[in-house]
């Protein structure tokens, strides 16, 4: 048994990144298609914030203040589903995400003690995933979570590679957890949106990319695109998929690694031969071996 369709009404939604963008636009759409919505982000935009203010009365929106790098906070909100809405939530979407300014930066290479980049981006909605499990599982309760990962987790880009290993991350996870919707009734699919016209973008590091508006999607097409991830039992969970300007939207298909890095195989694989040659014909302790390849 699968999640299968999932109509979204009546429904518990936490959206972590709300605040703004096109996390922010789902909220919209999931408000108006009659569920009760709990965003988590750091603030929240005049836009947004006039939003919750609107829905204060009717309590179907609640702003939480919430760092997704800190895993108490996210436990929190299932703590606050369960007293504000009197359940747990059905489904969860994992927008909140940064990109690489000077300040994270691989190359300029600032930070100290982690990368802050990898915590908010890939160890938030997989941990986030697992805190809806614990949640869900105990309940025979049916889940979604839906993670806003990016086109850059399909492809290298020298420039960002913390930004691409972290969203690479979280595609690998979703196709991981691809059984979970047969085993455990939880769906976990990603949305992998190519430049969405969001602050991110039109605000925060514009000038370094020569961000063009004209090659962006709104947020609210990619909001609208989780929707339907979420709602259509067609998607199964392991589901990526792919939103672009120039290509519309699609499934990811898994492709012929060997066939297309064929031509490059012979010149990009000897140094790494080499290497493993070398190490391979050397004890710990530098003394040459006499066993090869097994």
């Amino acid at each position: 048994m699968t999640v299968g369709d999932f109509p979204l009404n009546n429904k518990i939604v936490v959206v972590t990144g709300g605040g703004s963008g096109l996390s922010f636009n789902f909220a919209q759409l999931a408000v108006a298609q009659n569920n009760k919505v709990i965003i988590a982000d750091l603030r929240l935009t005049p836009e947004a914030g006039d939003f919750v203010k609107k829905h204060e009365l009717s309590k179907t929106v609640i702003f939480t203040k919430c760092n997704v790098a800190v895993w108490k906070e996210m436990q929190n909100l299932i703590t606050m589903s369960e007293e504000e809405f009197g359940d747990v939530p059905d489904v969860y979407v994992a927008g909140a995400g940064i990109f690489e300014k000077p300040e994270i930066s691989f190359f300029e290479d600032q930070e100290e003690d982690h990368y802050s980049l990898m915590d908010v981006n890939a160890s938030h909605p997989i941990k986030l995933t697992r805190i809806g499990m614990k949640a869900s599982i105990p309940r025979n309760k049916k889940m979604v979570m839906c993670i806003v990962a990016s086109m850059a987790g399909l492809y290298p880009l020298y420039p960002s590679p913390v930004y691409n290993a972290s969203k690479h991350a979280v595609v690998g996870f979703v196709k991981c957890m691809k059984p979970a919707d047969i085993e455990e009734n939880i769906k976990i699919v990603a949305v992998c949106p190519g430049l969405v016209a969001t602050p991110l973008w039109t605000d925060d590091i514009k000038p370094q990319w020569s961000y063009d508006q004209s090659q962006a999607l709104s947020g609210m097409e990619v909001a609208e695109t989780i929707m339907e991830l979420v709602q259509e039992g067609k998607y199964e969970g392991g589901t990526v998929m792919t939103h672009t300007p120039y290509a519309g939207k699609k499934p990811e298909e898994f492709v012929d690694i060997e066939a297309l890095f064929a031509p490059l195989r012979e010149a990009s694989y000897a140094p790494v031969r080499a290497c493993l040659k070398k190490e391979r014909g050397t004890h710990a302790n530098g003394t040459p071996s006499t066993n090869g390849p097994a």
